[in-house]
């Protein structure tokens, strides 16, 4: 719920820019341009940017629920629901990156022990091929991105049910999200997404 108010207000600044700059090149303006107020402008716009950037995936997404339970990691997207089972899993860690200088970026990571479908209609997007931080892993795995203010309530869950598994926590390189493979989706299941 807090990434939707934040992209207003960016997505609200980034509109005052618009509306400085217009009014700049229109000559409107009250006073003198200055450097400075270019810079500022700029600055606004550019917070805009970032706003709609970050709305449009938190406004699809808006519906996704995750519940924790002693049967495994069940998302909900809409009205569709499955169960990432706690059996079917050989891992499960947290990940970490840099956002800006104060800022983080984090993921649970669930490594299964088995195959896993990578085009099922609500996990899918989940689904990441990437290097296992350890040999016996898989390069396929479920990648949940979380909220900054969730992400210790989701590791002592994850914990409390299934501690054998924990792997820990691991720092990786900004932007580790990553995106999911949405054209091998289309592709593979012809473009039925739901």
């Amino acid at each position: 719920m807090t990434g939707l108010p934040c992209s207003a207000v960016l997505i609200a600044l980034g509109a005052v820019g618009v509306l400085g700059v217009v009014l700049v090149a229109t000559g409107n303006q009250k006073g003198e341009s200055t450097v400075a107020g270019y810079v500022g402008l700029a600055f606004l716009v550019a917070l805009g940017v970032i706003g709609i950037i970050t709305f449009i995936p938190v406004w699809a997404n808006r519906g996704t629920r995750i519940l924790i339970d002693h049967t495994g990691l069940w998302v909900e997207r809409k009205d569709l629901r499955n169960v990432i089972p706690w059996h079917t899993l050989a891992g499960a860690g947290l990940y970490w990156s840099r956002l800006g200088r104060k800022g983080r970026l984090y993921s649970l990571e669930l490594y299964p022990n088995g195959p896993i479908d990578r085009d099922d209609p609500v996990l899918w997007a989940l689904v990441r091929d990437e290097e296992p931080p350890r040999p016996a892993l898989p390069r396929l795995r479920h990648r949940l991105p979380l909220v900054a203010a969730d992400q210790r309530a989701v590791v002592a869950a994850v914990q409390q049910y299934v501690p054998q598994i924990w792997l820990g926590e691991s720092q990786r390189p900004p932007g580790h999200i990553g995106r999911p493979d949405v054209k091998g989706h289309r592709e593979r299941t012809r473009g039925r997404t739901p």
